[in-house]
């Protein structure tokens, strides 16, 4: 009977042990696709940045650092400032909807471009760098020239 007893102790525990490292992955899981979108974002504005080659030269992509007013272009004629401002637009709200408090900058120097997407993630309260809450900002930062 005491074997039994054991036995049952045992087989908790693992179980215990197993669940936790099943929640764990699941968070691993969840900021690895935070991570995947910041890496798809990133290159999608160097996209748009190559595709309005008259814009960029003009040098309307070399400072956005927060979402601009929507400037309604779309289903009529955009200029190239308008179609850069309507790219900050929808690539921080994109931003903003796909990632946890998500945000885009980019900004220029000499002819390179650097693009940082942040956004914060879920980590262990009290491990280094991470806030009480158990948020920490996250960046990925790329660099361009286009």
């Amino acid at each position: 009977m005491l074997e039994v007893l054991v036995a049952i102790l045992v087989l908790s525990i693992g179980l215990l042990g197993l669940a936790g490292l099943q929640a764990l992955a699941l968070k691993n899981n969840q900021n690895s696709l935070y991570r995947t979108i910041a890496t798809q974002q990133a290159f999608d504005m160097a996209d748009r940045m190559r595709a309005n080659f008259v814009g960029r030269q003009a040098g309307q992509y070399d400072a956005i650092s927060s979402t601009p007013v929507d400037p309604g272009c779309i289903s009529t004629f955009c200029s190239t400032t308008n179609l850069a401002t309507y790219d900050a637009f929808a690539w921080n709200t994109a931003n903003a909807a796909l990632l946890p408090s998500g945000a885009g900058t980019v900004s220029k120097s000499g002819n390179v471009y650097t693009i940082t997407i942040s956004w914060v993630e879920r980590d262990t309260p009290g491990a280094p760098g991470v806030a009480a809450d158990g948020t920490v900002t996250k960046s990925f930062v790329t660099r361009i020239i286009p």
